[in-house]
């Protein structure tokens, strides 16, 4: 009974619509979610730009700190530490051998690249050791 009451009451306040005022109501509310996403759409933009450029200047002061560290670094160095000789060209470093004269370590350097099918310069040998 109330429902109906209020019903009546509500009906009786409502007017009727034209085509032309419905149509000028639903462009108006499609503008207003439209500006709304636009809006929504610069302001994520913004933070990200905001962000972006925060890290490239976090990323540029590490690098420059870590530049500043290298300068400094080999002057740090004293005369008395040992220098290492530089590397030859597709050279990987020195090899321990143990027991292993260097004709049977190079020898087994060439059998392991060829059974990996591997150029000598792209393999790192650290040591070798005879098993007795």
């Amino acid at each position: 009974m109330f429902n109906n009451l209020l019903f009546t009451a509500a009906a009786e306040n409502v007017k009727e619509m034209s085509i032309g005022d419905a149509a000028i109501t639903a462009v108006f509310g499609y503008s207003v979610v439209f500006a709304g996403l636009v809006i929504l759409m610069i302001l994520l933009y913004c933070t990200g730009a905001y962000f972006k450029s925060k890290d490239a200047k976090e990323k540029a002061a590490a690098d420059a700190a870590k530049a500043a560290a290298q300068k400094a670094a080999p002057a740090e160095k004293s005369p008395e530490a040992k220098t290492e000789l530089p590397l030859a060209p597709g050279s990987a470093g020195h090899v321990k051998l143990f027991d292993v004269p260097d004709k049977e370590a190079a020898m087994i350097m060439a059998i392991v690249a060829d059974k990996m099918q591997k150029p000598l310069n792209e393999l790192h040998f650290i040591s070798i050791k005879e098993v007795k």
